[in-house]
């Protein structure tokens, strides 16, 4: 695992610009805190775990969420699956990537092992997937994936089998994107900074003071 590359692909946590379908249960600037502390229990995750680098993959500029010991990239242009297989460019060893959209994850969950396995994949309650791994970094096989689309993984997956890899598969996990995937993973990781959040922003006179 030491000479594994962690990436975290992300958007600055701006109001407006990320976790739009939390609304209206949430403002804008509500949203962007949740995602930042999404993205804070993410980046703490990946700062845990084993790795030769842990690189952040970033739409936007970083923050005072930015842990110590992460190499910044800016994403390139294009659609998502673009912007993932520029991040998998990046790279020239095994490489294991997330989202900043389960703050659930562990260090545990991210130290995955290479010994029998070609690609790691982890899929998504909504039909994605929220982590992907390759030992031998390939860009082609994300370019062309559709995105964002309840057939995401599957698609993504086949893309994987059909290339002869020995595939590892990682717990089911939630994304957070509604006000209802955002209750359920706080109440699976109930000691993170996102759940903390949720619970501040959900609170009476929290509510009360919109």
């Amino acid at each position: 695992m030491t000479d594994t590359t962690l990436l975290v692909i992300a958007k600055e946590p701006l109001p407006g610009r990320v976790k739009t379908r939390l609304s209206p249960a949430f403002t804008p600037h509500e949203a962007a805190a949740l995602a930042e502390a999404a993205l804070a229990d993410s980046l703490a995750a990946v700062a845990a775990a084993p790795a030769a680098r842990r690189v952040l993959v970033l739409d936007g500029r970083p923050g005072p969420w930015l842990p110590a010991g992460f190499e910044v990239l800016p994403q390139v242009a294009g659609g998502l699956d673009e912007r993932l297989a520029a991040a998998f460019g990046a790279c020239s060893g095994p490489a294991l990537l997330i989202g900043m959209d389960t703050p659930q994850v562990t260090p545990a969950l991210l130290s995955v092992d290479w010994d029998a396995y070609d690609a790691w994949f982890g899929p998504a309650v909504d039909g994605g997937f929220w982590a992907l791994g390759l030992r031998r970094p390939d860009p082609a096989l994300l370019r062309g994936v559709p995105m964002s689309l309840p057939s995401t993984g599957a698609v993504q997956y086949e893309r994987l089998r059909a290339a002869g890899l020995r595939i590892g598969r990682l717990p089911l996990l939630r994304d957070v994107d509604t006000a209802e995937d955002a209750r359920a993973v706080a109440a699976d990781a109930p000691a993170g900074a996102f759940a903390a959040r949720l619970a501040a922003l959900s609170a009476p006179a929290a509510r009360a003071g919109r």
